[in-house]
């Protein structure tokens, strides 16, 4: 784990007792700091006890407190721990602003921060995949894998300095006040989270302050194939033309002068056509659009970090897919079956859609969407109905979406999700794909869109 000096005799809070949590309390009190853990569940304050003391930092006196670290998942809008820190002039943090502080005291090393409502976890988990393939010590976090406190420091190697990639969620953006990334990127922007923000500007706003944080002589990579991404990156070469370097952020040019290699100062705009059609073809895990722009954002940072091409095209060629990201499970009687669970909004679940093309004519999916809703519409996924041959719908959103699709394609409203598999199986042709994209969250059958994933591959192993 990392240990930093950066801590030693500070005090803090510690919100929330889940994985990153812990990470926190083991990091913290490693460092020489005090903490004071707390967390609504019985079980989850045993797992600290004898490390941290207990404390709700609702009830105890703050006074002192270098900071309250929460988890991403405490609605800062709504919660009241937001007025209670501000009366006591405490900062609300979390563990990416640890990471943050104790970057100084860590051996040599960049980060790349990956932020964006779709595809976070694909472009950072191909980057990260990139960059090791290229030599570089590397560790991949945030919102993606292990906590980044959990994980050892990076130790320079003969090839160069190590490189942290962070996938970063807009509530973990918020949470964060210093992370100076050397390459920072934005994939899109589409609403989401709105019960979060003070509207979709807010939300913007909070994938923007990652550009924010940074030094000028930085490198930003941005899609820019949605308007508030666009803007975002016209706003930023326009600052940065200006020699308008982000206030309060130390510079930290020493990391060329120890590699060369690594190095970048500019704003990139890439997109969906920049990727070679013929050359993706070749990369087996990265098929449609979506991935076309995850591509050439991971292309884009690589060269930024001075990869050479030859590796970037070896490293895109052997990449596999995430679980629960457009992973391709089994393929049974001529049928591909695809676990893309991780779609949890129409914007997500769009691309996949419009990854499989008809065939002769023929269209070859077979969706099955559903669960939580979180619109009432799937505005982003009505240019690829054409691709759908039939939808099965599932969960408490079901019945809403199975009417909504009815005049667009044949629709069989499932309810549970075994039942859409065992029904899709039936219907299925050889060449078609039977495709999980829900565009909902899963929390109404299923703990989180992992365990729906896995229900799915468990009901493809189950088929006869």
């Amino acid at each position: 784990m990392i240990v930093s000096s950066a801590f030693a005799g500070k005090t803090y809070a510690v919100l929330g007792l889940a994985r990153s949590g812990l990470a926190t309390v083991a990091t913290l009190v490693a460092s020489g700091a005090r903490v004071v853990a707390w967390d609504s569940r019985e079980e989850a304050r045993a797992l600290v006890e004898g490390q941290a003391e207990l404390g709700d930092p609702m009830e105890i006196d703050l006074s002192g407190f270098d900071g309250i670290v929460v988890s991403p998942g405490v609605p800062l809008n709504r919660h009241p721990i937001a007025m209670r820190a501000k009366i006591a002039g405490v900062p609300i943090i979390g563990d990416i602003e640890l990471f943050a502080l104790a970057r100084p005291t860590l051996p040599p090393h960049k980060v790349v921060g990956i932020t964006g409502t779709n595809g976070k976890s694909t472009t950072t988990a191909l980057i990260h995949h990139i960059i090791e393939q290229a030599g570089y010590p590397t560790v991949m976090g945030g919102n993606i894998g292990l906590p980044i406190l959990s994980q050892p420091p990076l130790e320079p190697n003969l090839h160069g300095v190590g490189v942290y990639v962070l996938e970063l969620s807009s509530y973990q953006i918020d949470l964060t006040h210093s992370l100076d990334c050397d390459v920072a990127v934005l994939l899109n922007i589409t609403p989401d989270h709105l019960d979060r923000y003070d509207g979709f500007e807010g939300y913007v706003a909070s994938k923007a302050r990652l550009f924010g944080m940074q030094s000028a002589e930085h490198v930003a990579v941005v899609a820019t194939e949605d308007e508030p991404s666009r803007t975002i990156a016209q706003n930023l070469r326009h600052s940065r033309e200006g020699g308008n370097p982000s206030p309060d952020i130390a510079v930290q040019g020493e990391w060329e002068e120890m590699d060369p290699r690594l190095r970048g100062d500019d704003v990139k705009e890439v997109g969906v056509a920049d990727i070679d059609p013929a050359a993706q073809l070749t990369w087996p895990a990265l098929q449609g659009p979506h991935n076309a722009q995850n591509a050439a954002v991971a292309i884009a940072v690589s060269k930024a970090l001075s990869i050479d091409e030859t590796t970037i095209a070896h490293a895109l060629t052997s990449y596999a897919s995430l679980p629960h990201r457009m992973q391709a499970v089994a393929t049974r009687n001529g049928v591909l079956y695809v676990n893309d669970s991780k779609a949890t909004n129409a914007a997500s679940t769009a691309p996949a859609l419009a990854a499989w093309p008809p065939v002769d004519g023929r269209p070859r999916i077979h969706w099955i969407l559903g669960g939580v809703a979180k619109s009432d519409n799937l505005d982003e996924c009505v240019p690829h109905f054409a691709n759908v041959a039939h939808a099965y719908t599932i969960g408490e959103a079901g019945h809403m979406f199975a009417d909504l699709l009815r005049p667009a394609m044949a629709v069989d409203d499932s309810e549970m999700l075994s039942a859409a598999v065992r029904r899709a199986a039936r219907i299925a042709q050889p060449g078609d794909v039977v495709l999980l994209s829900p565009a909902c969250a899963s929390f109404d059958q299923f703990r989180d869109f992992e365990a729906r994933g896995d229900a799915f591959v468990a009901a493809v192993a189950a088929l006869d």
